[in-house]
């Protein structure tokens, strides 16, 4: 299948769809799945372009948009013929699951945005956390020499200095991204203005953020659940930007409580 679908869990319990970030695929959720799955249907994929989606998938003209990925969530869902979907975007993935969403609500029930960022680059009266020459050199590293922009990025995306193990399994993660597909989703990512998306959100919404993120501050967290009418906030007690590794069993318990 296109996107590697997984499903595990209870078959016929509430459904919650994990999505992955960038330089991510569908493994690192598999410490937040083991605590999710005795409880909940699981669904997990891989975005077309990152870990075993299949590469005859990838077109970069759909993937140069976030509505490329969020038609493909779109089509897994009613493949799948899932409904009442609490589907969980990490990172870029809760903009993806955002436009999804807000294109169809008919199939979600709920929203889970761990993470999330509408746009990185500082704004009149937003602060996303980077400058427009911050991110152009950010990029221009990433397209000139891939591997090595991972090797120095990834320990700081994940934030956790005192378990350097976490930061190499990221870099791990970023290195088995084909550098061409990952070179273009990371325009998607880092240049996407989805702001004005928020307000199209009609289903239950928590937003989840850490206590100290380097890529969405809270300034950030607290943009978003203003955006999303009647949206929840939660703040981990967590450093950087992926508590599903770094802070899992206090990620889980936040879904789970949200989701059931």
């Amino acid at each position: 299948m296109r996107n590697n679908v997984t499903i595990t869990g209870v078959a016929g319990a509430p459904t919650v769809m994990l999505a992955h970030g960038f330089g991510c695929d569908q493994q690192l959720w598999r410490l937040v799945a083991e605590q999710l799955k005795p409880h909940f249907q699981l669904v997990l994929f891989d975005h077309v372009g990152a870990g075993s989606s299949d590469p005859a998938a990838w077109d970069a003209e759909r993937y140069a948009s976030l509505d490329g990925y969020a038609q493909d969530v779109l089509e897994l869902v009613r493949d799948l013929d899932l409904r009442d979907v609490v589907f969980v975007g990490h990172s870029v993935a809760a903009m993806i699951g955002v436009l999804a969403v807000a294109s169809d609500p008919s199939r979600f029930s709920k929203l889970v945005l761990l993470t999330p960022s509408p746009r990185y680059i500082d704004d009149d009266g937003y602060g996303g956390g980077f400058s427009r020459r911050d991110i152009d050199e950010l990029l221009e590293s990433l397209e000139s020499n891939y591997l090595g922009w991972s090797r120095q990025m990834a320990p700081v995306i994940m934030g956790t200095p005192e378990r350097p193990e976490l930061g190499d399994e990221l870099t791990e993660s970023f290195c088995r991204t084909d550098p061409t597909r990952a070179r273009v989703f990371a325009r998607t990512t880092f240049l996407s203005d989805n702001r004005a998306d928020l307000a199209r959100v009609t289903v239950p919404t928590l937003v989840i953020e850490c206590a100290h993120d380097s890529l969405a501050p809270r300034e950030v967290g607290a943009y978003v659940h203003e955006q999303i009418p009647g949206s929840q906030l939660v703040t981990l007690d967590a450093t950087g930007h992926c508590p599903q590794l770094s802070a899992p069993d206090a990620t889980a318990d936040a879904i789970a409580v949200f989701a059931r």
